[in-house]
């Protein structure tokens, strides 16, 4: 591992472990050239679908993406990091498990909602209204209104995986 201080290619471990739910290694690295220390971070790399956007372009799917707007929906909440890293995890299995080389966004934003109502109303809210693009208030009621409606099943239905069957 290059040191980011002076870039010299050798650096020794000092100190590794794993997170609560050990799909992460944490790493203590000291650089055998000038002696400074950083850590460094471990995950598997898991084959992910690309995504299909809104106007039909493909992108790789990224994390950092899903972890940035649960996070964002969540600022000013009682909702820990580890509640939010659990909640990406989550939907990142759940993207996994349905084996697709790819998946529409407005899948993913289905699966985000879905977590969100889950963890927390108020978050659920902010993301929704960031991520349905609503017009006005009478528009978010009504869409709102919809959602307490339906049962969870119904608003995690994924129509895309019925025609690939």
């Amino acid at each position: 591992m290059k040191c980011p201080y002076c870039s010299i290619p050798e650096t020794k471990v000092i100190d590794s472990r794993l997170n609560q739910t050990g799909d992460l290694t944490r790493r203590r690295r000291e650089c055998l050239e000038c002696g400074g220390r950083f850590t460094t971070y471990e995950r598997i790399e898991e084959v992910m679908p690309n995504v299909i956007k809104k106007d039909g372009r493909r992108e790789s799917f990224v994390r950092e993406k899903i972890y940035s707007g649960i996070q964002k929906s969540c600022q000013k909440r009682a909702i820990t990091t580890q509640q939010i890293e659990a909640s990406v995890v989550e939907i990142e299995k759940l993207i996994q498990s349905y084996g697709l080389k790819e998946i529409p966004s407005k899948s993913i934003g289905e699966l985000v909602m879905a977590t969100l109502h889950r963890l927390d109303k108020v978050a659920y809210v902010r993301f929704a209204s960031v991520y349905r693009e609503f017009r006005d208030v009478e528009e978010f009621l009504a869409d709102l209104n919809q959602q307490q409606a339906q049962t969870p099943n119904e608003t995690l239905s994924f129509p895309f995986l019925e025609k690939n069957s």
